[in-house]
């Protein structure tokens, strides 16, 4: 079994430096340039803001829905999803074969597929962590079934250290299927972690422009940035060629009822 193989057979690979240093700086100017196009059209004019549950507020603008950082006084941009399509720089990684190649044997198909993106900006001091989840339910409840499909792959902008809120994920997690669901959390989208083994988590450090990748189905979680530097990921999630993209997809939260 190959060092993939073997990664892989464990919910995730992780490629160190699989971008150079000039490319990765590059994608992160890429990035601040699309925040700073979208937050200032945000405060140019109206935009149509959802609140869910938990409180966190989400803005669509330019085709991208903003979310912002709860509580952050003055406000922060959490993440911005989908964002391929605002710059020709992040969105020729879809096509890029260091990054393909191993996301076709991830996902289980000869022939990939766009997703969706997202850009996470865990910045310095005030980025806040994400509690233990799979991403499988949230997908779940636009594409039915085909989530199972989806893999994602992580492009570290900055190092990512313990410090910095660095993704823990739960080796083998995936096998388990989706994982219960904490029914107390507003969302309904948050694992469970009193019913949910994770004891065997691994932190995973690692430097600028290495690319995490792994199924929808694994348990993981990041913690908070209080450090004095981001930390910034570029997210691509995959699936198989034919499939719509999430963005064309309507969210039905009534799925969740399938799931355990």
């Amino acid at each position: 079994m190959s060092s993939f193989d073997e990664q892989s057979a464990r919910g995730f690979v992780l490629l160190p430096r699989l971008v150079g240093p000039a490319e990765t700086a590059r994608l992160g100017e890429a990035a601040e340039s699309v925040l700073a196009r979208v937050t200032g059209r945000a405060a140019a004019g109206p935009a149509e803001v959802t609140v869910w549950p938990d409180g966190h507020r989400l803005e669509e603008v330019d085709g991208t829905t903003v979310h912002w950082e709860p509580g952050a006084r003055p406000p922060v941009v959490r993440s911005l999803s989908p964002v391929t399509h605002l710059d020709p720089a992040l969105d020729a990684l879809w096509d890029d074969d260091r990054i393909a190649a191993p996301m076709r044997r991830m996902v289980g198909s000869a022939r990939l597929g766009r997703f969706t993106s997202k850009l996470n900006f865990k910045r310095a001091g005030v980025g806040s962590e994400f509690r233990w989840h799979q991403d499988h339910p949230y997908w779940y409840c636009f594409a039915g079934p085909d989530a199972r499909d989806v893999a994602t792959a992580v492009v570290f902008l900055d190092d990512a250290t313990v410090d910095n809120g660095a993704i823990q994920l739960v080796p083998g997690s995936h096998l388990a299927g989706p994982a219960p669901r904490d029914r107390s959390e507003p969302t309904g989208l948050l694992v469970d972690a009193a019913r949910t083994d994770v004891r065997g988590a691994l932190t995973v450090e690692a430097p600028a422009g290495s690319v995490l990748m792994f199924p929808g189905l694994v348990v993981h979680r990041s913690g908070p940035n209080r450090t004095a530097g981001d930390r910034r990921s570029l997210l691509l999630c995959f699936q198989p060629a034919g499939r719509p993209e999430l963005s064309r997809l309507p969210y039905r939260a009534e799925r969740l009822a399938d799931l355990p």
